[in-house]
């Protein structure tokens, strides 16, 4: 009886640490996806800016859900991480709105300060996971 609620305690972990793995894994390619977009919208001089603004808003629009999805799923730790990514994301978004090109000063340090909140993100996803640098888990 003892070793059937170890072995139910640790299967239910596992299913739980591979849900948070998995929604992980869609969290970063949704921001992924849209920052790449981001990026080939801020790398057209001659986008219309009505154009431009959808472009935007569609790319951004699956990474809302996913980041909700966050919020009730994840530590503590890895939601600020998330959040902040998530903002630094939405702060470029909006730049890339405006008309901002890749080349403008405000879409590099907008892309900086992104980049480095998505390095804390991951960072502090993999320590949830117990991911170690060399990508083994436990």
């Amino acid at each position: 009886m003892l070793l059937d609620r170890q072995r139910w305690k640790r299967e239910r972990l596992e299913r739980e640490t591979q849900a948070r793995r998995t929604l992980y894994g869609d969290y970063l390619a949704g921001l992924s996806e849209a920052r790449h977009a981001c990026g080939n919208m801020a790398r057209d001089p001659d986008m219309a800016p009505s154009t431009r603004r959808t472009m935007a808003r569609e790319a951004f629009g699956p990474c809302i859900g996913l980041r909700y999805q966050m919020t009730i799923s994840a530590p503590r730790r890895v939601v600020e991480a998330s959040e902040d990514a998530f903002r630094r994301l939405r702060d470029l978004r909006d730049r890339v709105m405006e008309g901002v090109l890749v080349t403008d000063p405000v879409y590099l340090e907008g892309r900086r300060t992104y980049d480095d909140a998505l390095a804390v993100l991951r960072a502090r996803m993999r320590e949830d996971l117990r991911v170690s640098d060399d990508g083994a888990a436990p």
